[in-house]
């Protein structure tokens, strides 16, 4: 991957940049930007409507977005003249087109690896829950139902000696497999590229180029590819209907890499000994049916969701905007072929 050729922008003013955020940050972070820039915040945290963020495009410098704001081509198309930097709030910006932002000589920034360990301690706890059965206890438990202990009763699985299969080992895929060793588990992955041998050693990880083989043999499937083109519904229902009858899926990246309507499918009829998820094809909507299913633990988006990655994050999208209404390319600039 190659940065992009121009340089950035030089500053709009003289005075301060007009920054518009989308949603609402941590406290301390909307007071930095307000000492810093000419900002308008959400105070109320209602997102925002597609009207509502075409009109800021053309209001302003700089747009902090989320990724629950989707930015296509339109609306960049048609942003102010004004505007040259679009600061993610997030890793992700497969909600942004990259494409458009670039032919308007826009710069796009992210906020990558504060989520890192988050995102991983997620996935790990969904990891040793689902197949330990622990949210159907809970329920249970707070239902009234539970009768007490018995040496057969509400069993799940061990997870020492099982597969775990990881789908994209990024920074996040490999924090887990960190987290998985000390937990006996066998980590075998699949990415586009194989890392090397130093790293493999390091995590205990084995490579499987054969994505559908790895998804075949895999106990616990846990996924941890950004959301893409290529990646659209990767665990279809030919996937699904190969795993086996006691896997369990793990997904803390994004929705639309699971086709939803095969999981559920699977899911309902036994074919699957349960699922984890913190993502959703149609955030904030979620399917009733996945909701109904005893064997899924569902979570609302809550893999980043900590005190200290949120404001990780945040100083890391402040710093992005000075650099680049200093006039210098931003630290966490978006580099070309990011998939």
């Amino acid at each position: 991957m190659t940065i992009a050729a121009e340089t950035p922008p030089a500053r709009r003013s003289a005075g301060k940049p007009r920054v518009i955020v989308t949603r609402r940050l941590l406290p301390e972070t909307e007071a930095r930007m307000s000492e810093l820039f000419d900002v308008s915040l959400n105070r109320d945290d209602t997102p925002m409507p597609r009207e509502a963020i075409a009109t800021a495009l053309r209001d302003c410098d700089v747009l902090v977005p989320t990724v629950t704001d989707r930015i296509d081509g339109a609306m960049i198309a048609a942003a102010g003249d004004r505007l040259g930097l679009i600061a993610n709030f997030g890793a992700g910006v497969e909600h942004l087109d990259l494409a458009a932002a670039r032919a308007r000589r826009i710069i796009v920034t992210n906020t990558p690896s504060v989520f890192t360990d988050d995102t991983a301690d997620m996935a790990m706890a969904l990891i040793i829950c689902v197949p330990r059965r622990f949210a159907q206890g809970a329920r249970m438990l707070r239902a009234g139902e539970w009768t007490g202990w018995g040496p057969a009763n509400f069993l799940g699985h061990s997870i020492g000696g099982k597969r775990l299969g990881i789908v994209g080992m990024g920074r996040i895929g490999q924090a887990v497999a960190h987290r998985a060793r000390g937990f006996g588990l066998e980590v075998v992955y699949h990415n586009r590229h194989r890392l090397p041998p130093a790293i493999e050693n390091m995590l205990g990880a084995r490579y499987e180029p054969d994505l559908d083989r790895l998804i075949a043999g895999a106990d616990i499937l846990t996924l941890h590819c950004p959301a893409s083109p290529g990646t659209h519904h990767l665990l279809d229902a030919r996937r699904i209907a190969a795993m086996k009858p006691t896997a369990c899926i793990i997904n803390t990246a994004r929705g639309d890499i699971i086709d939803e309507e095969a999981l559920i499918q699977a899911l309902a009829a036994g074919h699957l000994a349960g699922a984890g998820l913190d993502v959703y094809a149609r955030e904030p909507a979620v399917d009733p049916r996945l909701l109904a299913l005893p064997n899924v633990i569902a979570m609302p988006h809550l893999g980043s969701a900590t005190i200290e990655g949120r404001a990780a994050a945040g100083q890391r999208l402040i710093a992005n905007i000075r650099f680049w209404f200093d006039g210098h390319r931003p630290p966490d600039q978006v580099l070309e072929g990011w998939a």
